[in-house]
């Protein structure tokens, strides 16, 4: 009765302790971006990857500061070379705090499949869409939005500052740019400026009908 009784206090202390933990273990981080466009953040690869057709439908994927090793790289690329697509494109971010592996799996890349890399040019990575944005700044924007910001005031979506990035992708043409959410009243946080341009580059291609 003694051993009966201590393996269940056993085992309900281990449910405790998965329930105080269960954050660390929390669902992948997604947002709606608008439009049909989501944001999926991979933190820890190949295990964040979401498996089948999840997230089909165009995509921000955000691998700033990923973690992992030459096969979590591989597992990665194969992913993309499934997922991006023309119709359905992944709109990728990436800096110089991305996992090496993860950053040279990049470099060999098909150019014009549906997968746009955006971030700061580095000697690692040359971005389809470079941004320039100072380390700290997109560090502090990044944990503002996983800390519960809005996504609208992360994009600081105000029309008098939308940029247009059609020159990035067709030169030439004019686009129109889709009307902007409302950002929230109060202290604003600080602006990604990567997924900004992000959803910038989606609103033309859907303004282009490219998908």
């Amino acid at each position: 009765m003694t051993i009966r009784k201590t393996r269940l206090g056993l085992r309900h202390c281990g449910l405790l302790a998965l329930g105080m933990a269960g954050p660390v273990f929390a669902a992948p981080f997604e947002r709606d971006l608008g439009e049909g466009l989501r944001l999926l953040r991979l933190r820890e690869m190949p295990g964040d990857l979401p498996a089948g057709n999840a997230a089909a439908g165009p995509a921000v994927v955000d691998v700033r500061y990923a973690t992992g090793d030459e096969a979590a790289a591989t597992a990665f690329r194969a992913w993309l070379e499934f997922r991006a697509q023309r119709k359905t494109p992944v709109l990728l971010l990436v800096n110089a705090e991305t996992a090496p592996a993860v950053l040279r799996a990049l470099q060999e890349r098909t150019q014009g499949r549906g997968l746009v890399v955006i971030g700061p040019a580095t000697e690692a990575i040359r971005p389809d869409v470079p941004v320039t944005v100072a380390a700290e700044a997109e560090q502090a924007a990044y944990r503002a939005l996983a800390d519960g910001a809005a996504v609208a005031a992360v994009l600081d979506s105000a029309p008098a500052k939308v940029r247009h990035d059609e020159a990035s992708l067709n030169r030439g043409r004019d686009a129109e740019e889709a009307a902007a959410p409302a950002v929230p009243a109060g202290p604003r946080p600080p602006v990604d400026a990567a997924l900004q341009r992000a959803v910038h580059v989606h609103r033309t291609l859907a303004a282009l009908r490219r998908l």
